[in-house]
């Protein structure tokens, strides 16, 4: 539930909020005023996790909420046939039961995706994995958020047995043609989808990671799925990495290297190259990625670049994992390609994406070459996934996490870093702006803050 108030999509822009309740009835009821009828709002679509493939987490400039009637909003409890782990993801105007509408869809954590209608908080369809009896009440799930196709017939989703669905958008129906369903895993019991899936070129990307407690054997791996057919074209294992494919996780020396950050993985704008960040593991600079911000090439079938901190042995023994977040990439400023990668360790850390070490070369055993280490909020540990929005030509970086929220900006120069503009002791998970409005959830106040951005003065508390 936190993550559906918390990266909202497609709550925003349907002005309704979803509540998860863990095995209620699969028939759906509402609040108060669920048959009144909305407000109209403008086009568009919120396919994926943070609105786009380089999970900016800034969606479109108008959804009919302004900054003088959000205060209006309601809240609509929707009761849905599990709990939802993952953020809504939403399409406008599209056929479902003979009629043209909005919709969102969400996955539970034993795979379960549903189709929901949020002018009445109807349940439209529900998908049901058919091996769902062999993990359901077990530790055994799934937190990804699922993704729409470009050409908006199908949505791809997880299960936790390892295996990504691909589904009819108006009838919930699986596609069991080709190769779907796909298994991403060799050993599904340790090796947890959870984060949200991207989508590269004709490629579905998705990544692994393990459960708590980081049990091995596991390995965090990419693995490239061909959209039509199903068939996995590459895999990338962030440790083993010389083995192209997906591997029993007891037959390579190191485990972990979880791949687990909430925006994870990242497809750079331009030229589709996809950034990830691993958490605590082996690092060598060859064969093993422990603690690493990683370049792979569109396809997931190359390691390009990485970008190691110079304290990896430290985080590695201190589970302090990089990898609790993932990138977040900047818009091109005077020629520079750069992203702020935070984590564990309570910092923000300045990468430039052209000279990730410090040098042009490929990937390789060398350490640190950040352009700056600077604080997150309070010096907490950053599990959330930063918004990027740009604004009469200045980029902002809104970062949450449990100590506060705050803003900052770039200062490009003789020495290129982030400056804060703004900060409040206010805990959040991740930022979301959309109509010009920045949403951030307060998870121990359990209320929708509303900000304005450039500021950050707050509007509403919801």
């Amino acid at each position: 539930m936190r993550r559906v108030l918390a990266a909202l999509g497609a709550t925003i822009l349907a002005s309704v909020a979803l509540g998860a309740c863990g095995r209620q009835s699969a028939v759906p009821g509402t609040s108060a005023a669920a048959d009144a009828i909305p407000a109209s709002v403008p086009s568009g679509d919120w396919t994926q996790f943070n609105y786009d493939a380089q999970r900016s987490g800034v969606g479109p400039a108008d959804t009919g909420i302004t900054a003088g009637d959000v205060g209006a909003l309601e809240t609509r409890v929707v009761h849905v046939d599990g709990t939802v782990d993952s953020s809504a993801v939403e399409l406008h105007g599209i056929s479902v039961r003979g009629r043209v509408r909005d919709v969102l869809f969400v996955t539970t954590t034993y795979g379960k995706t549903i189709a929901i209608d949020p002018r009445t908080g109807a349940r439209l369809w529900e998908y049901t994995p058919s091996d769902i009896g062999s993990y359901e009440g077990g530790p055994q799930i799934t937190t990804a958020t699922p993704i729409v196709d470009p050409d908006r017939h199908y949505l791809y989703a997880s299960s936790p047995d390892g295996r990504i669905h691909k589904l009819s958008v108006g009838t919930g129906r699986e596609v069991r043609s080709g190769h779907w369903p796909v298994g991403v895993t060799l050993l599904a019991g340790r090796e947890k989808i959870a984060s949200p899936f991207n989508i590269s070129g004709n490629e579905l990307i998705v990544v692994t990671d393990g459960y708590d407690g980081d049990t091995p054997p596991y390995q965090g791996h990419v693995v490239a799925i061909d959209r039509s057919s199903g068939r996995i074209t590459h895999v990338w294992n962030s440790l083993c990495s010389n083995r192209r494919h997906l591997m029993q996780p007891s037959s390579c020396p190191g485990s972990d290297s979880a791949i687990w950050g909430r925006a994870a993985p990242i497809v750079e704008p331009g030229n589709r190259r996809i950034l990830i960040a691993t958490g605590n593991g082996p690092f060598n600079g060859s064969t093993d990625w422990g603690d690493s911000v990683l370049e792979l090439s569109p396809d997931a079938s190359r390691l390009l670049h990485n970008w190691t901190p110079a304290g990896e042995a430290q985080m590695n023994a201190n589970d302090t994992d990089l990898g609790s977040t993932s990138p977040a990439i900047l818009p091109p400023i005077d020629g520079y390609r750069l992203a702020v990668q935070g984590g564990k360790d309570g910092m923000l850390h300045l990468l430039n994406l052209n000279r990730l070490d410090g040098t042009t070369g490929g990937a390789g055993p060398r350490l640190g070459g950040e352009l700056q280490d600077t604080s997150s909020p309070g010096g907490d540990q950053v599990f959330t996934a930063p918004a990027v929005w740009s604004h009469d030509g200045r980029p902002y970086v809104f970062v949450a996490d449990n100590s506060g929220t705050a803003a900052y900006t770039i200062r490009i120069g003789r020495s290129t870093r982030l400056v804060r503009l703004w900060q409040n002791g206010t805990p959040g998970t991740s930022p979301v702006l959309a109509g010009g409005l920045l949403y951030v959830y307060d998870l121990r106040g359990g209320v929708l803050n509303v900000y304005g951005p450039a500021r950050g003065r707050l509007l509403r508390t919801l």
